[in-house]
């Protein structure tokens, strides 16, 4: 639960325009098929346009255009994204919560290594390790089980969640956020065959997440084997995310879960992956390109390009692939029933 506000509190908070009873108060966010009179709702895809006006809120949060005739929603907020303001209220609700559960000090059971250091508003959970030369930044928390390497630097308002492990040397930036059981800076897969088997090649380097980056549960990041594999300002990774040594990601790039990137590979800014995509290594992935789920990519890809399939081509042309694959069967039988006529004229 949160705090009561008025819808016209709201609307002010997101520069909204209020329609109905603005003074009516809500104590609760909802799905909209869920909602009741002391729920804020929100409706952006226009599969769910149809509640708006048989669905019950207290405040409904919609775009700007859209007709409502509902007298069961006391209040309306019209905003121009509809899913950026329910976001952004997420967040403030986010803030209320974390406000008072924020937990600070050091619990019991944990090890801290000589040259440590951490700054104000710190937490440690119970069973976490702390290597040497560690550096803490202010208002970082760090939960129960996780393993902090030897000169490890974590920057301001970063939070661990249980579980996590990074190795030594990396470099986490400020307000980043990495989930339940990630790995930051394990070895990248590199050997060599010889006669007797394969040969360990060293991983030398280190990871580095800039500012902003938040790294989904049981993802894992490989250290570089000289270098840096690099996670730039922003970026957002599902769970389940493998990403290999010497990877370079753009700022403001999002990965789906599942997906793999190999060796070497540069991806540039703003680019979206879906989930269950394989990636080859050493190839460049330029600015603004969107790939489909469960695509192949074994080729560099030029700027703002979309992608899908396996070999991935472009999406037009993937999806007219399908189409003429979808008529093979009827062609088939155009096929046998020419051939029969043939036959007869013999």
């Amino acid at each position: 639960m949160i705090p009561s506000f008025k819808s016209a509190e709201i609307a002010s908070l997101l520069e909204g325009v209020p329609e109905g009873d603005i003074n009516h108060k809500v104590c609760k966010l909802s799905k909209i098929e869920e909602g009741d009179e002391d729920s804020l709702c929100f409706i952006a895809n226009p599969k769910y346009e149809h509640y708006a006006n048989t669905a019950t809120a207290g405040v409904l949060l919609i775009r700007k255009d859209l007709q409502v005739n509902n007298s069961k929603i006391k209040s309306i907020i019209r905003v121009d994204n509809p899913q950026a303001a329910f976001a952004k209220l997420l967040s403030v609700y986010q803030q209320f919560i974390q406000a008072g559960n924020k937990k600070t000090g050091i619990e019991p059971q944990t090890f801290i290594g000589n040259a440590s250091t951490y700054g104000e508003g710190f937490y440690l959970g119970a069973f976490s390790y702390l290597d040497k030369n560690v550096r803490i930044g202010k208002n970082v928390s760090i939960y129960p089980n996780c393993f902090i390497g030897e000169n490890v630097t974590l920057g301001d308002n970063t939070v661990i969640h249980a579980g996590v492990k990074i190795y030594d040397g990396c470099i986490i930036g400020a307000n980043c956020i990495i989930h339940a059981g990630a790995v930051i800076g394990g070895d990248g897969f590199g050997f060599i065959p010889t006669e007797n088997g394969f040969q360990k090649v060293p991983q030398t380097g280190i990871v580095v997440l800039e500012d902003d980056v938040e790294i989904g549960a049981n993802t894992v990041i490989d250290r570089a084997t000289l270098g840096t594999t690099i996670i730039h300002k922003g970026v957002k990774l599902d769970n389940l995310v493998h990403i290999a040594h010497n990877v370079e990601i753009g700022e403001h790039s999002a990965i789906a879960a599942q997906t793999g990137v190999s060796g070497s590979t540069k991806i540039g800014k703003h680019v979206l992956i879906g989930g269950q995509v394989g990636i080859v290594g050493h190839i460049k992935i330029d600015d603004g390109v969107k790939i489909n789920a469960q695509s192949g990519i074994s080729k560099s890809i030029g700027k703002n390009k979309s992608v899908s399939g396996s070999p991935a081509t472009d999406f037009r042309e993937h999806y007219k692939q399908l189409a003429h694959i979808k008529r093979i069967p009827e062609l088939l039988e155009r096929i046998k029933v020419l051939e029969e006529a043939l036959s007869k004229t013999k």
